[in-house]
């Protein structure tokens, strides 16, 4: 299972967000750019980078994305409040890996198909759900359609992969969060990434065996320490030993 170290930024600052709050950033006091370098030292494949000034919708934090994407080592899963199909295509020129969109595919899913097919397994769809419904407008707003319609309708588009939040987990800790991503999971097409579920490395090798989950989000614990990441590295690549042979 692949582990995605993440760093949110906002106003140049790393930052974790309060039940999704832009304006109740809990700040870590770290420099962005090398907390970046450090995630590829540390042996990840790829970091998951999200800009919360671009869904506030100005364009702060840009030259800082910059200097990660050029700097890290490894390629960047970019996320930050895409509107439109030139946005997505300016920083897939400047180097980023993938571009992360979640309103984007609920307001203007034509758009993201065209952006999936110009970009073949570089974009990934954010599926964000919070008591069963699918949500968008960061978190504000209830779409019409539901959480595995929506999947559904991307069936047929080469994505990269489709990154599921349970929210209710992401806002306090939720017993049925993994029961909903996994059963989302099994019926997406594309590789799912779980998101707000890894606030433990017992946790981390639970999700490694669930169906159809190739990887995982980690954020906020890597932060707060809860998580090492060469440890979350270790258990989510950890192979199953030999088992004994019974006569």
């Amino acid at each position: 299972m692949m582990i995605y170290p993440t760093i949110e930024l906002q106003n140049g600052h790393c930052v974790s967000l309060r039940r999704g709050r832009l304006d109740d950033p809990q700040i870590w006091h770290v420099d962005p750019v090398a907390k970046a370098k450090s995630y590829a030292e540390d042996g990840a494949e790829w970091l998951h980078l999200t800009n919360f000034d671009w869904v506030a919708g100005n364009d702060g934090t840009a030259e800082i994305v910059k200097d990660i994407i050029l700097q890290c080592g490894i390629p960047v899963q970019l996320g930050g409040g895409f509107r439109s199909l030139e946005a997505i295509a300016n920083w897939i020129d400047m180097g980023a890996g993938r571009i992360v969109v979640s309103s984007l595919a609920v307001q203007n899913p034509d758009l993201v198909k065209q952006a999936a097919k110009r970009f073949p397994d570089q974009i990934v769809i954010a599926v964000d759900v919070y008591k069963g419904g699918l949500m968008s407008d960061g978190w504000r707003s209830t779409a019409a359609i539901t959480p595995a319609d929506f999947i559904a309708a991307f069936d047929e588009d080469p994505l990269a992969a489709i990154l599921i939040t349970d929210i209710d987990s992401d806002i306090e800790e939720s017993d049925g969060s993994l029961g909903v991503i996994s059963g989302l999971a099994d019926g997406a097409r594309a590789p799912v990434i779980a998101r707000g579920l890894s606030r433990s490395l017992d946790d981390i090798a639970r999700l490694k065996y669930v169906p159809h989950i190739s990887g995982a989000v980690i954020g906020r614990a890597l932060f707060d320490k809860s998580i090492d990441l060469c440890d979350a590295l270790a258990v989510a690549n950890a192979r199953p030993g030999p088992t004994a042979e019974f006569i």
